[in-house]
């Protein structure tokens, strides 16, 4: 069984993999990983690990996790599922190519764009010929509603909730700028894509998955795991390797 770990600065999304069937998946302090994995290792028989962090972990952290045949840190010069041709890889997160390398893995041969919607918007883009070309990076919802209340002096911060085209007060207006925004944004960059690319596949993740799958026109597959089965699909390959 593989133990999946996608550290963040303050959370930490853990996942067990039986193959490729998600067994059990859940959110925890990242100080507390240490106590999550022991009880873990209660329950399952853990063979193999993979370590996605976007912060820098105790070394005692890594002895910690010694009992493993196989513990992989990803990094840009993984072995992935892929072809890079980031013009500068090095710079190319740990995120996106866990994204990249669920799309080449869940979708092989086939153009397929993947939307992350988290604290920002990415978006990843794999060919026919699995190569990985780009995509782009915008602000995602919270930074949005953030930046309005930070950069201007009356306008207050808000929760995303419904909205509606016209505004007829401050705070629906905010509603409607943000939210309508940014659907249009993202229904923009899918047209542009199917425009220049048949049968595009897309894949829309991330924590605002669920907020917007709904309210977007373009044909997508809502999938919030999608991170966390692409790290298992890099601890696969690399496995078979």
């Amino acid at each position: 069984m593989n133990l999946i770990l996608d550290i963040g600065n303050t959370y930490t999304k853990i996942a067990v993999f039986e193959k490729n069937v998600m067994l059990k998946k859940f959110t925890t302090s990242s100080d507390l990983i240490d106590t999550s994995i022991y009880k873990l290792q209660e329950t399952y028989l853990l063979k193999n690990c993979i370590i996605s962090s976007v912060t820098k972990f105790k070394s005692n952290f890594l002895k910690s996790l010694k009992s493993f045949d196989t513990l992989l840190e990803l990094n840009q010069k993984t072995n992935v599922p892929f072809q890079n041709q980031y013009k500068t890889p090095t710079t190319l997160g740990v995120d996106r190519i866990a994204l990249a390398s669920a799309a080449a893995s869940q979708h092989p041969n086939k153009n397929t764009l993947v939307i992350d919607a988290g604290t920002c918007i990415t978006y990843d883009f794999i060919n026919t010929s699995n190569k990985y070309l780009g995509g782009a990076i915008s602000p995602g919802i919270s930074i949005r509603y953030k930046a309005l209340h930070q950069f201007t002096a009356n306008l207050p911060l808000l929760e995303p909730d419904n909205y509606k085209l016209i505004g007829d007060d401050t705070q629906s207006s905010i509603h409607s700028g943000v939210l309508n925004g940014l659907i249009h944004e993202i229904d923009g960059v899918i047209s542009q894509y199917n425009s220049k690319y048949s049968n595009l596949t897309v894949v829309l993740t991330g924590g605002d998955t669920n907020f917007l799958a709904k309210k977007l026109k373009s044909s997508i597959f809502a999938t919030p795991n999608f991170l966390l089965e692409g790290l298992n699909s890099i601890l696969t390959h690399n496995l078979n390797e």
